[in-house]
């Protein structure tokens, strides 16, 4: 049983170490962090965690992958310096859920698994499928950035079909609506350089085979650098 989501980016501004003096990714942080907590306290047996990655399958814990984006340390410890990623280091969508975790503490068992950033039906379904079939009460933290086109200054570029994809998305989250989410059409995603799609469609497969009913929150949704940043939580009335 899924007794609750929650959806967070997975930006590098969130590992601390990244920010430099002025930490700007403060408010998102605390956003992100309330979310999780509000997993944790829904009781669940374990918590399964899904993020994008350039290939799926399960992930073991690991340091985040501070070294590639310019870092000295890693989560884990781990010294060096320049860009090259840490041995064992997880994907950025994992690592930055894995330092969330730390933040929030709590002693609930924690799965980790990559999903393709382009996973089609079949992928989505199957990763779906294993969490929905899961015996425990599963509480599933969901890590997916919305478009990175919303600006002359964003990582892509300007493309004005970001912001209905970006609504789409948020509409669907703040209203509990897993068939809209399955709807967001792949190649769509990946012009926009939405990196949280494939991970949102195992979301909403998963609770839609449960057939539960969810509480919506939403508590951010900003695109200060020209990425669609959205944070929220559904709660099963269950």
């Amino acid at each position: 049983m899924i007794v609750g989501t929650a959806v967070c980016p997975h930006p590098p501004l969130l590992l601390r170490e990244l920010t430099g003096g002025q930490d700007v990714g403060a408010d998102l942080r605390k956003a992100c962090e309330a979310a999780v907590a509000s997993l944790v306290a829904l009781g669940p047996e374990v918590l399964v965690v899904v993020g994008g990655a350039d290939t799926g399958g399960r992930r073991e814990p690991g340091p985040a992958p501070v070294r590639a984006f310019g870092g000295t340390e890693s989560a884990g410890g781990a010294g060096g310096s320049g860009t090259r990623p840490e041995e064992g280091a997880l994907p950025l969508s994992l690592g930055v859920a894995g330092r969330l975790l730390d933040a929030v503490g709590g002693a609930v068992p924690v799965d980790m698994y990559a999903v393709a950033f382009d996973a089609g039906p079949g992928p989505v379904a199957e990763l779906a499928d294993a969490i929905a079939r899961r015996p425990e009460r599963v509480a599933l933290l969901v890590m997916g950035d919305g478009s990175a086109r919303r600006g002359v200054k964003a990582p892509g570029h300007l493309d004005e079909r970001a912001f209905a994809y970006d609504e789409r998305v948020r509409r669907a989250l703040a209203g509990a609506d897993p068939s809209a989410l399955l709807g967001l059409e792949p190649g769509l995603a990946a012009e926009l350089l939405a990196a949280g799609r494939a991970a949102l469609q195992v979301m909403a497969a998963a609770v839609a085979r449960g057939g539960a009913s969810y509480r919506p929150e939403v508590l951010y949704a900003d695109d200060p650098f020209g990425v669609m940043y959205t944070v929220a939580v559904w709660s099963c009335d269950c």
